[in-house]
């Protein structure tokens, strides 16, 4: 995403588009010039790799009108506007509406150049913060991973885009088997530093000193792996379990990242898997310590609070466990659907793995429910749950979206053939489908 921007130049007289052009390109910037904003505006879309540079005063659409539509087209597109002497008012309004900044005529070339740099710096990081939105609303490879579209999981995928970006130390927590190992791999993957080392250590898995070799060395003639906070430099590195870090090993992090200084060599992603109802990360770090690593944090949803995404999940985890064992998938009834929904999830994710695993090796035998695996994870659940403040309603939707989902994706898009099993009329299933957001689109192929 390095490429040289493009400036978009429009200007009814010539010999400034040319002027300015002329001078831009000696600058190393890719230009392209247009005699008027109607010509302009049919190569400016709202994508458009470059900023603009325009007069403010020309016949038919002037600036001003130019700037509204490019505004209503793409709002964080850079729009230079270029004023005649004693149109500051204009320029004004010209900021107001949402101009980058102006030039006054006869203006500075090297003045211009400075600005342009400045926008297209600008440009760059939005059309790079997009690509990486994009990537994570497509599901690409890594983020495909972070299933779902409760208003949670959405909150935490943009949580993950904007502190990617970031440069500060990341404190993750969450209850166990919420996929805390996961989002510091994506922070990574989706930041400056994705193609740098990454270096994961788990400090409950070493006894002090041991630990305090391996993170912070000396290296011995006969060790063959550098310790973590060299191995790492440059590159993120990643602490689970840091609430088990001694005093002594507290201290010495805490002196690393002093020591680093603002923006930090290495980035820390630090994750805290506190379980104790009256204890915090918190309470387990010394304070300057966790206000250093909690300056960006991420406290990752439990699967109990994220409503139709257990679904989606149980599909498509059931879907992977069928295809590996070599059987088909165990169907959900609506009573099912239910059930999966209430159910507590103390193991969040890993907890509905695990049951989606089960669940396929004992449909393939032909026994069992999903409701009795589900009983027996959890003694206090009850056979039917339709309560807890939620109606009837909503589940029975809930399933009818799964249902429908499910079909869809076993027939690759076939409407006659999802019609045919489900014994739906085109209408019926054409108003469900946008009911319930489902694009037949997505399911081709």
């Amino acid at each position: 995403m390095s490429k040289v921007m493009k400036i978009a130049i429009v200007d009814d007289e010539q010999d400034m588009r040319q002027s300015i052009s002329q001078w831009l390109a000696l600058s190393g910037y890719d230009t392209e010039t247009f005699a008027s904003a109607e010509d302009a505006l049919k190569a400016l879309g709202p994508e458009y790799p470059g900023i603009v540079i325009s007069d403010i005063k020309m016949p038919g659409m002037d600036g001003m009108q130019f700037l509204k539509k490019l505004m209503g087209g793409d709002s964080a597109l850079p729009v230079i506007m270029i004023t005649g002497h004693g149109d500051v008012p204009m320029a004004v309004e010209a900021m107001r509406v949402g101009a980058f900044d102006f030039l006054e005529k006869p203006f500075n070339p090297d003045r211009m150049t400075e600005l342009a740099k400045k926008a297209t710096n600008a440009r760059r990081l939005t059309l790079d913060n997009r690509a990486l939105r994009k990537e994570l609303s497509d599901g690409g490879q890594l983020m495909s991973k972070l299933i779902g579209s409760s208003p949670v999981m959405e909150r935490l995928k943009e949580d993950i885009l904007d502190l990617g970006q970031a440069d500060g130390h990341v404190l993750i927590d969450g209850e166990t088997g919420t996929g805390k190992t996961l989002v510091a791999h994506a922070l990574h993957a989706v930041g400056a530093r994705a193609g740098k080392k990454f270096v994961l250590l788990s400090c409950s898995a070493w006894d002090e000193d041991a630990l305090a070799k391996r993170l912070f060395g000396p290296m011995l003639p006969e060790d063959s792996q550098l310790p973590a906070v060299e191995e790492a430099r440059g590159g993120t590195l990643v602490l689970e379990d840091v609430e088990s870090l001694s005093d002594s090993l507290q201290a010495r992090l805490l002196s690393l990242i002093n020591d680093q200084g603002t923006p930090p060599e290495t980035r820390i992603v630090a994750i805290c898997n506190m379980q104790e109802q009256d204890r915090t990360c918190e309470d387990a770090l010394r304070p300057d310590l966790f206000y250093r690593l909690a300056a960006l944090r991420i406290t990752l949803p439990p699967l109990r609070q994220r409503g139709e995404d257990i679904l989606t999940l149980f599909t498509r985890l059931g879907e992977q466990f069928a295809d590996e064992y070599g059987c088909d998938a165990p169907q959900v009834s609506a009573q099912e659907a239910a059930q999966l929904l209430q159910a507590p999830w103390p193991g969040n994710v890993r907890q509905l793995i695990n049951i989606a695993e089960r669940a396929v090796l004992q449909s393939r035998r032909g026994s069992g429910t999903i409701t009795s695996l589900l009983m027996a994870d959890h003694d206090e659940m009850q056979p039917v749950m339709t309560t807890e403040g939620k109606p009837l309603k909503e589940y029975v939707e809930a399933f009818e979206r799964m249902l429908i989902d499910n079909t869809m994706r076993r027939h690759k898009g076939s409407i006659a053939s999802v019609m045919e099993e489900l014994c739906l009329p085109r209408r019926t299933l054409n108003e469900k489908m946008a009911k319930y957001g489902l694009q037949r689109a997505d399911y081709l192929g």
